[in-house]
């Protein structure tokens, strides 16, 4: 009875030795130069420094975050619809035009407000606001922001 299993646990065994040797392979031949840019957070486009005391961050970023899961959400309603679509024939068909249309309209109405725009919705900051040296952390944005900005920091040949 368990004879039956044998294929199984001999193919998760590979696939697990398989995955382990690929890991230790790329570790042991792969080129190890580290630099400021590539040591820095990754904050989905925005530069990872941050902002003076005070100045509040732009939740345009977040906006499009979520209209993008909501977007994502109502395309999933599409599958069950595809699966089924010879038994729903013509009203299944105007419905989900409508449904489409409907996503549609929503789609233009935040694009034409400005809802996709977030790339320059961060402003710099203020004059007279803290000075970069004031604490440790602001020194070391301003290097990190600095040694991103330089390309013989970024590795660039």
């Amino acid at each position: 009875m368990l004879i039956e299993y044998l294929p199984i646990v001999v193919m998760a065994a590979l696939a697990i030795v398989f995955g382990v040797a690929s890991l230790l392979v790329s570790r042991a031949f792969r080129p190890h130069r580290p630099n400021p840019v590539k040591l820095s957070a990754y904050e989905c486009g925005n530069d990872p420094v941050r902002l003076p005391r005070g100045e509040k961050f732009s939740v345009k970023f977040y906006v499009v975050a979520m209209l993008f899961i909501i977007f994502d959400i109502e395309i999933i309603f599409l599958f069950p619809w595809a699966v089924r679509f010879r038994e729903l024939g013509l009203f299944g068909l105007i419905e989900m035009a409508f449904f489409i249309g409907l996503v549609f309209i929503a789609y233009i109405y935040i694009w034409r407000t400005g809802g996709f725009d977030w790339g320059d919705s961060v402003e710099p900051p203020v004059e007279g606001g803290l000075p970069l040296d004031a604490d440790v952390m602001a020194a070391a944005d301003a290097d990190l922001s600095a040694a991103m900005r330089d390309p013989e920091a970024a590795g660039a040949r």
